[in-house]
This record gives C-alpha cells, structure tokens and sequence, in this order.
C-alpha cells in the first residue's frame, strides 16, 4: 500500500453483520477529515449508523456508491494526501483485494460467541470480548433488550480492556425466572455474574433499566465499581413512557412491534425489519411474557417508576456520568438535566433513547474519556 493511501472499508459491527449497504455519503471528494468526522451513513442488519474517519486526511476517492452493499472489508473509499496523482489512487483502487480474514463466512465462524454461567442459581448469557490488566467493562442492557445493543459499543471499549455483555434475567438467552423482579434482584444477578466471571471491580456501563440497576448495584457495594455511565437510565425520576411498557410486552405482529421500536429512536428509518423480526422472534420465547409483565410491574406499575435511586446517586463512591437524548420518547431528558449540579450530564441533540445505538461515536468518546481517566 502506498504511504500516503489508506483504504476506509466496510466495518463489522456485532457479531451477525456480514455486510452493510451505504446509505448516505456525509462528506464528499475533497474533504479534508480530522478523526471522528461523520464520514457515512451504513445500514445494517440491525439498525442505521455513522460511520467516522479513523485518520487525518484528503477524501480521495468514493469507491462505493450510496445504496450499494458491501461484504465486510469491502473498499468504501480512499483517503489520500492532497497531492497523490490520480493515477496512483486508480492503481490502489484497482488492485484493491478484501482481506482473506474479512470473508464473510470466515468472519462469522471466527467470531467470538456468547457463553454461559451459572450464577447465584441462574443461568446467565454474557459475550466477553478484549483482553488487558486495565479495569473490566460491564454493559448492562434495558427493558427488553439483549447484548446486541452494544454492538458498537463492545468492540470499541474491548480495543483497550476487557468488556463484558450481560444478558439479565428475562432477556436474551438467560434464564426467564425473574423472581420478584425487582431491582435488588437484578443485582443481586449482576453481583453473582461478577463473582462467576472472576471480576472484583469492573467499570459499569448500562441503559434504561441497565442505568438503573448499575447505579443501584455501585451504592449498595462501592467496591465493585471503577465508575458508572448510566444512559437513558430509569430510576432517576417517576415519568416513563407507559404505552412503551405496555406496548412491548402486547407486541405479536411486525406492525405492533415496529411501531412501539420507532419510539425509542429520533429517527424511525433507523429501525430496521431485522431488528424488528429480532424482538418478535424474542417475544416468542417461553417464559418471555411473563417475565416481562413481572419486571413491568415491579418496576412500572401503575405508569409510573417505582425505583427512586436519586438519594443514592449522593452515597456513590465512584465516579458517575449520565447520558442521554435529547428527544427521549421514553424516559424524560428532566430526569437527567435537574442532577446536572450533581454529576456529569450529557445531552446528545437528535438523539432519542438508544444514545449508544443513534450516535455510537459520541457516546464511545464519551466512556473512553471517562473510564481511562
């Protein structure tokens, strides 16, 4: 490859993405890009996100036009100094191979996969992924989610440590018994789920209902957490979207469950038909609606939160961060703004309640700098 060339190719984000179709191109040839600048949108099969630049540069060439799909590592565009001869750029281009450990059937097989433990009497799915002496990352999902959520968190945090996905009680993979559902059970799970996994301290990222029980298990055992980034996080506040709750656990067709979806983003065309298909293939579980209606009871009776953790954000010892959407349809932006004077808060604009899905990049510089301090 020549010095000054460097390829900008097709990402993997998750653990099922094999290829990504471009949607919108941000920027245009010519455009000089500093790292983090919002190059493209790609859909995947899971949801719509932007793609930043890695590097300084001159975009050169865009290789792959908006609405065409690509296998992972296929050659999006070039980013070149300003004065790289076009016929060098045509050369690279030309002669551009997909890497053989890019292939999509290879990615796949090669893929870390979730497991399980046995923790505390329950059966717990969690992805592990990165490595390193540094402080674990523990990501804790919300309200009818799974670790996918984290698919563009995950790999980011796991470039420098260990992270590790949760699935809790009720969701995903893990078991459905619930118990009482409430928020001392969940972690009473997470606890047990630290202790199976070795870890003595961990850096606890969660959302929503995740935010909740993170905050809930940081004031209840200060040792085990480096710090707390709570996003979209239930608990600090009474209002919740009811017709969410209720709207979730009612969904059996694709028209009812693509409807309550496009309630947690700013953006409804960010929704895909996989995610959708996703949730009802979850729904359909045994045990699923059931826990469901448990945890919604215990957490949102009556339309309204019954977990208040505002007192206990002043007994947590280690550092805390909120992050939110500025278009939140399900838990209100109030709940985060009036604990302003308190701890760190940041409001993301055109974002709803998935921060950590509609503006990955942002929310990973904002955990980067707040758990490598």
């Amino acid at each position: 490859m020549p010095a000054d060339i460097t390829p900008i190719t097709m990402p993997k984000w998750g653990l099922t993405m094999t290829e990504g179709k471009v949607v919108t191109w941000l920027q245009q040839p010519g455009a000089s890009l500093s790292p983090g600048d919002e190059l493209l949108e790609i859909e995947t099969s899971k949801i719509t996100n932007i793609f930043e630049a890695e590097s300084s540069g001159t975009l050169a060439r865009i290789v792959a036009p908006e609405g065409s799909t690509l296998p992972i590592g296929g050659l999006l565009a070039v980013v070149a100094s300003a004065d790289t001869p076009d016929a060098e750029i045509d050369a690279y281009v030309s002669g551009f191979v997909v890497p053989e450990s890019a292939d999509a059937a290879t990615a796949e097989s090669e893929a870390p996969a979730p497991r399980e433990i046995e923790a505390g009497g329950r059966r717990l799915r969690y992805l592990g992924l990165g490595s390193g002496e540094d402080v674990p990352v523990l990501l804790l999902h919300g309200f009818g989610a799974d670790l996918n959520t984290w698919m563009f968190t995950q790999p980011a945090l796991s470039e420098s440590r260990r992270t590790v996905a949760l699935e809790l009680p009720g969701h995903g993979g893990s078991t459905k018994d619930v118990g009482t559902g409430d928020v001392g059970l969940f972690a009473d799970a997470v606890s047990a789920a630290l202790a199976a996994l070795e870890i003595s301290r961990a850096h606890l990222v969660g959302h929503s209902m995740g935010g909740a029980v993170a905050l809930a298990l940081a004031a209840r055992d200060p040792s085990c957490a480096a710090s707390v980034t709570a996003i979209a996080s239930a608990g600090l506040g009474p209002d919740i979207n009811a017709a969410f709750i209720d709207g979730f656990i009612r969904a059996a067709r694709r028209k009812d469950a693509t409807e309550v979806l496009h309630m947690l983003v700013h953006d409804p065309s960010l929704v895909s038909r996989a995610m959708v298909e996703d949730v009802l293939r979850y729904k359909r579980l045994d045990g699923v609606t059931a826990a469901l209606n448990t945890i919604a009871q215990a957490w949102f009776g009556g339309g309204r939160q019954s977990v208040d953790l505002v007192d206990a954000l002043g007994t947590i010892a280690a550092p805390v961060q909120l992050v939110w959407g500025r278009c939140d349809r399900i838990v209100p932006t109030a709940h985060a703004e009036v604990l302003a004077s308190r701890v760190p808060v940041h409001i993301l604009e055109d974002t709803g309640h998935l921060p950590h899905m509609e503006k990955a990049g942002e929310v990973n510089r904002l955990l980067r700098r707040f758990i490598e301090v």
